[in-house]
């Protein structure tokens, strides 16, 4: 059985249109700035791709570990903005592009070298968050001490956003 979506959740639609639009025009920016010559490894993509990974790592710790919840700030930030800036699809279409048009190479360090680094970049995002995060962490986060017994976390974490 699934959940009926009524006009309440029309707001977090709005909020993900508005962080897809703000990453959209960052995405189609960088574009511009570092245009890809035929046949050449692009770099845009790839940049847009492994900082949105970073950020996205760094975002989702900060949001289900140091942030309060909200109900908007993941849709936001993490489907919106990121998902609007982020292009996997588009790198997928320049490989095939670089394979149609004989550079084969390329499109496979391309492709892999997205991965790789993508991968790395959204552990990386993470682990500088988790250090960021430990010297800014909201009150009740506090980690126990050795041998202390955890102390249950206080207020509701369903739907934590």
């Amino acid at each position: 059985m699934t959940a009926r979506k009524g006009p309440r959740d029309l707001d977090v639609l709005a909020v993900i249109a508005l962080g897809g639009g703000i990453g959209s025009i960052a995405r189609y920016g960088l574009s511009r700035a570092m245009p890809t010559p035929a046949g050449g490894f692009p770099w845009a993509t790839f940049v847009t791709n492994v900082v949105g990974c970073a950020v996205l790592g760094a975002l989702m710790y900060l949001v289900l570990e140091v942030w309060p919840p909200s109900r908007y700030r993941r849709p936001f930030l993490g489907v919106g903005i990121c998902g609007g800036f982020t292009t996997f699809s588009t790198a997928v279409v320049e490989s095939r592009g670089l394979l149609a048009g004989g550079h084969a190479g390329t499109a496979f360090a391309y492709l892999a070298g997205s991965l790789f680094a993508g991968l790395a970049a959204v552990a990386a995002g993470a682990a500088l968050a988790r250090l960021s995060g430990r010297a800014r962490r909201p009150r009740g986060h506090e980690e126990p001490g050795p041998g202390a017994e955890p102390v249950p976390a206080t207020g509701p974490t369903e739907g934590r956003q």
